[in-house]
């Protein structure tokens, strides 16, 4: 197959876009946490250890959660109609942000949340909330879960990029039936034969999952431990300090977690090449009487997805109802009154919803054009070498690039400016649209251009009329995939913004804090419907068009 042929001095300027902004902000990262002074500061603070303790234990937590879960489910699915069902309804659960997740199962699991209320009197006998922990908890479990749940829809999807390919799907599929024939259980062979192989394959999704989880901070700050605070949080705090000490020990906390991360990273890779994990892989199939205990995939989808969905669904109806609450007695199941209150007053924040949406939407539509333009002119090879940069701001913490890019912005005067903002949003979408759209664009079958050629029509004609209509599907979900990522944004809205833009999430992250329940379910809500509603648009611009069969010709004879 003969693909176009490339630009090489256009696919050098997209690269020059990207890498100077990025390139500069690591430098600039790096310069801040070359403080000898600012390190033994950081050491000798007694928060440290332990903040540095929970940061490991809540991210390998959640990172260990959601790959469990995520493989089981997919076991359960095999390789079938289920598997294509199972990651189809992945969409709705990513685009909910992961602070009004927090917020939707803080409002489920507090001690006047909603479970509760369901249980009492007439289980539980409270006539009051109780002192629970069960939300900012010193364990660190609310932020586990929340990290567990928010992960799982994001490895499936990255999982069925994969697994949903025709060549991959095939030759898996011949696999698995191959050793059927050896004897081996329909789930057993899924572990044996699928996984090592997918699990290669999950590497980078799996390294963002727990650079995330290591370095989370808006959700930390909802749903985390609070004395002390995860070090992520630790260190946004010493950042967000006006004396240049102890903004210089916060950024030196942000390069102690990244040498955390590249430790766990390195240790985790080495674990997984011990030749125990492969003789365990491959000692030859199970006994034939422990085969009568073994069940075929079932043909519908597995519990997981069920209960999975259920939490999602339960955490969108607990923000809704919060919102709409007046005066609710605990322990009544509803609120007696109701009001929307919460949702006139943001109605009335036409600034903070004006600003989410043209922020998401311009970031969204750039990182689109760029990834287009990427993939339709750069060489292959251009394209496999230089992947890391590109995914750069999704493996590296959040704080450190933030910080690199906040003193880039101060060095390029754009620092609390609109177009400071938009960089940093849209450097944020870029890698998320990117790996939306790889597969599907890369993967267009290019006989289709050969065939345009030899009718005479050119490059771009082929793209216009051709290639960009059969692909709207996967440009319709790439742009919203960036709008939901910008929606989602904290870390660079608060740095870069320098405090003059509000959206919704950084609202919604703020009155976390306060007693206004129903004003921050409202924001949260927004965070949810926001990029749901671009998601529905989505669905819809991609969905196949069906044609009226052609009206049959006079004279001819019906069968």
């Amino acid at each position: 197959m003969v693909r176009p042929a490339p630009t090489y001095r256009a696919a050098a300027t997209l690269v020059l876009l990207v890498a100077v902004p990025l390139v500069w902000s690591l430098w600039q990262a790096l310069l801040a946490g070359c403080d000898g002074a600012a390190w033994a500061t950081l050491w000798a603070d007694p928060q440290t250890g332990r903040a540095l303790a929970l940061s490991l234990w809540t991210g390998l937590a959640s990172t260990t959660l959601a790959t469990a879960t995520a493989a089981w489910m997919l076991a359960g699915c095999s390789m079938g109609q289920n598997l294509q069902r199972l990651i189809g309804r992945q969409s709705w659960m990513l685009a909910l942000p992961h602070a009004a997740f927090a917020i939707g199962l803080a409002l489920l699991v507090a001690p006047s949340g909603w479970l509760l209320r369901l249980f009492s009197p007439w289980a539980t006998g409270l006539q009051s909330p109780p002192d629970w922990p069960t939300t900012q908890d010193p364990w660190g479990l609310g932020l586990i879960a929340v990290l567990a749940f928010k992960e799982t829809p994001f490895l499936l999807w990255a999982a069925g990029a994969h697994l949903l390919r025709p060549d991959v799907a095939q030759r898996l599929q011949q696999e698995l039936q191959v050793a059927a024939t050896l004897g081996y259980p329909a789930r057993s062979a899924w572990w044996r034969i699928v996984w090592p192989q997918l699990l290669a394959r999950l590497t980078a999704p799996l390294l963002a999952v727990l650079t995330y989880g290591l370095c989370v901070v808006d959700v930390a700050l909802v749903i985390g431990p609070a004395s002390p605070p995860t070090l992520a949080v630790l260190a946004w705090q010493w950042l967000l300090d006006a004396d240049l000490q102890t903004n210089a020990k916060g950024a030196s906390a942000a390069w102690l977690l990244v040498a955390t991360l590249a430790v766990v990273t390195g240790v985790a890779m080495y674990l997984h090449r011990m030749p125990l994990w492969r003789v365990r892989r491959t000692r030859g199939a199970p006994d034939s009487s422990r085969l009568r205990n073994t069940t075929r995939h079932s043909p519908h989808l597995t519990g997981g997805d069920f209960w999975l969905r259920g939490i999602y669904v339960l955490v969108a109806l607990a923000l809704l109802l919060a919102s709409v609450s007046g005066v609710w007695p605990f322990p009544q199941l509803v609120p007696t009154q109701w009001s929307l209150s919460a949702w006139r007053s943001v109605a009335q924040s036409t600034d903070t919803l004006g600003t989410t949406v043209w922020l998401a939407a311009g970031s969204a539509l750039a990182a689109l054009l760029w990834v287009v333009a990427w993939l339709e002119l750069a060489p292959m090879r251009w394209q496999h070498r230089l992947q890391g940069l590109t995914l750069l701001p999704l493996v590296l913490p959040a704080l450190l690039w933030v910080l690199g890019l906040h003193r880039l912005t101060l060095s390029w005067s754009l620092d609390g400016t609109a177009w400071g903002l938009w960089l940093a949003h849209w450097l944020a979408c870029l890698p998320y649209v990117l790996l939306t759209l790889q597969g599907p664009y890369n993967g267009f079958d290019t006989r289709l251009y050969q065939l345009s050629a030899t009718l005479g029509h050119g490059r771009w004609e082929f793209m216009l009329r051709i290639k960009w209509p059969l692909l709207r599907a996967s440009l319709a979900a790439a742009l919203a995939v960036g709008f939901a990522v910008s929606v989602a944004q904290y870390l660079p809205t608060l740095y870069v913004g320098a405090g003059r833009f509000a959206t919704v999430t950084t609202e919604a992250v703020a009155l976390a804090a306060g007693g206004q329940r129903g004003l921050m379910a409202a924001y949260a809500a927004l965070q949810f419907l926001l990029p749901a509603a671009v998601f529905a648009l989505a669905t819809r611009l991609g969905r196949q068009r069906h044609f009226a069969p052609a009206p049959r010709a006079l004279g001819t004879i019906a069968p």
